[in-house]
C-alpha cells in the first residue's frame, strides 16, 4: 500500500505589514529575505524526501512522530494543558501554554533551489521563544501571515510565518477595543479581519484594509467563535445564528435555518468555496451532542445541513485533499461528504464508539488530515490510525506509548535560495 502523500506546497511569502488597530509600540521590520527564519539544527541531516510530522499532546508532555513511519521521535516533557496551533511555516508549532506561545520546531524542512528542493530533518525541540499572552488564543496562519489573538488583552500579533522562530521582535502588535475570546486572519492584500467583542457578549467583525483603515463592519453575529478560509479567500466567522462571509470586500451573513442554530467550529480548504462546520440548537445545554453538520457556501451564500448517523465533537472535523468534508463520529466512523452536494459519499470504521467527554479540555478521538491522509486517535487504546480518505482503507495502526489528546501535523516547509 502506498505511504501518505507529502508533496511540497510552497507558497509565495509576502512581507508587508497590517497597520494596527491600536498601535501598541514601534516594532523592527521584518527580515528582507528569503532565507530560512532558523539556521539548521547543529544535528541536522538531509534526507533524500521530505519528512512530515504529527506532534500530539498527553498529559505531562508533547510527542512528535514520524507522520510516515508513525516512529517516535521525541518526547518532550511539558507541565500543563497545553494546545497545539500550527504556525504556519510547515516546520514550526505555537504550543498554548499559561505563559503565551511557545515555538516548537518539529525538525522537519525543505530548501528550494531552482528546479529542485534539499529536504532536512533534526531532533524536534520545544524552544526557548515565547509570544508572550496572558490567555493564548486562536491562531491563524494564511499566505504566509499568522495571527495570534491573546484573550486576556484582546491584543492581536500578526508575523511573517517564515520567521515565526525569531520571536515576537519583527511583530506588528495591535489591539482590540476590549479584550474578548477572539479571532484574526490576515489575507494576502493586508487585509485583517478581526473579531469585536467584550468578555462578556461578541458581537461581530472588522474589516481592515492594509493601510489599518476600517473598510467595513457588522455586529450581526452573536457569540462569534473559531473562523476558516475557503477558497479565493472568502473568510467564514461562526455566530450562534448561522456564519459571516467576507469575501471580496463584502460581508454576507447567512443565517441558520432555525432562530439558535449556533456554528462554532469550521473547517476549510483553498480548493473548495465550500465551509465545513458543527450545528448546536440548544442554547441551554452544557454539552450538546449535535447530529448535523453544516455546509457553507462563500459564494451563493447559502447553508446546507446534513444528517449523520451519530454525533461528533469540535475535533471532529477536517477536509480531504479534494476537498471532500470529513467528520469523526461518534459511531466511530469516518464519514466522508461530499461538500458540494451534502450526499454521505462513504463511512469508514476507525476506532470503537465513544462517547464526547463533559470536559472539553479531556481526550477523545480527534482528527486530522495531513496531506490528504486522515490521522485518528484512539484515547482508550491509545492507538493512531491512518485512514485514507478516497477509499476507506486503514492504511497503519500503531499503539501509543501515552494517551493522546491533541493532534497536529506538519509537511515541512520550502524556502528559496
Amino acid at each position: 500500500m502506498t505511504s501518505p502523500r507529502s508533496p511540497l506546497r510552497g507558497r509565495a511569502r509576502r512581507l508587508g505589514l497590517v497597520l494596527p488597530l491600536t498601535l501598541l509600540a514601534a516594532c523592527a521590520s521584518t527580515p528582507a529575505t528569503d532565507a530560512p527564519a532558523t539556521d539548521p539544527a547543529s544535528d541536522a541531516q538531509e534526507t533524500a524526501t521530505l519528512q512530515p510530522r504529527l506532534v500530539l499532546t498527553y498529559d505531562g508532555g508533547i510527542q512528535v512522530l514520524d507522520a510516515t513511519t508513525l516512529e517516535t521521535l521525541a518526547d518532550l516533557p511539558l507541565d500543563g494543558f497545553a494546545r497545539l496551533n500550527e504556525a504556519g511555516d510547515g516546520r514550526h508549532l505555537l504550543v498554548s501554554t499559561d505563559g503565551g506561545f511557545t515555538v516548537l520546531d518539529a525538525g522537519a524542512w525543505a530548501e528550494a533551489h531552482g528546479d529542485h528542493a534539499h529536504y532536512y530533518a533534526a531532533d524536534p525541540v520545544l524552544t526557548s521563544t515565547v509570544y508572550p499572552a496572558e490567555k493564548p488564543g486562536h491562531v491563524v496562519p494564511h499566505e504566509g501571515r499568522t495571527a495570534l489573538f491573546d484573550d486576556g488583552t484582546g491584543t492581536v500579533t500578526v508575523i511573517d510565518s517564515a520567521h515565526v522562530a525569531d520571536g515576537p521582535a519583527g511583530a506588528r502588535t495591535l489591539s482590540t477595543p476590549s479584550a474578548h475570546h477572539g479571532v484574526a486572519v490576515e489575507l494576502e492584500d493586508g487585509t485583517l479581519v478581526v473579531s469585536e467583542g467584550t468578555e462578556d457578549v461578541r458581537t461581530g467583525i472588522r474589516v481592515l484594509d492594509a493601510a489599518g483603515s476600517e473598510v467595513t463592519r457588522t455586529d450581526e453575529c452573536p457569540g462569534v467563535h473559531g473562523e476558516a478560509v475557503a477558497a479565493d479567500e472568502a473568510v467564514v466567522v461562526g455566530c450562534e445564528d448561522g456564519v459571516l462571509v467576507y469575501r471580496a470586500g463584502t460581508i454576507t451573513k447567512v443565517a441558520s435555518p432555525d432562530g439558535y442554530g449556533r456554528i462554532g467550529n469550521q473547517a476549510g480548504t483553498e480548493v473548495s468555496p465550500v465551509v465545513l462546520g458543527d450545528y448546536k440548537t440548544d442554547p441551554d445545554a452544557e454539552l450538546e451532542r449535535p447530529t448535523r453538520v453544516s455546509l457553507v457556501d462563500t459564494v451563493t451564500g447559502t447553508l446546507r445541513l446534513v444528517d449523520l448517523p451519530a454525533s461528533y465533537s469540535f475535533r471532529s472535523l477536517g477536509r480531504g485533499a479534494d476537498g471532500a468534508a470529513l467528520v469523526l463520529g461518534t459511531d466511530g466512523a469516518l464519514h466522508v461528504i461530499d461538500a458540494t452536494s451534502g450526499a454521505i459519499e462513504r463511512s469508514a470504521p476507525v476506532v470503537e464508539p465513544w462517547t464526547e467527554p463533559d470536559d472539553w479540555q479531556e481526550p477523545r478521538p480527534t482528527l486530522r488530515v495531513l496531506d490528504g491522509m486522515a490521522y485518528v486517535t484512539d484515547p482508550a487504546e491509545r492507538r493512531l490510525h491512518v485512514v485514507d480518505p478516497v477509499t476507506g482503507e486503514l492504511w497503519k495502526s500503531i499503539a501509543l506509548t501515552v494517551t493522546p489528546n491533541e493532534l497536529v501535523g506538519v509537511v515541512g516547509a520550502t524556502h528559496s535560495h
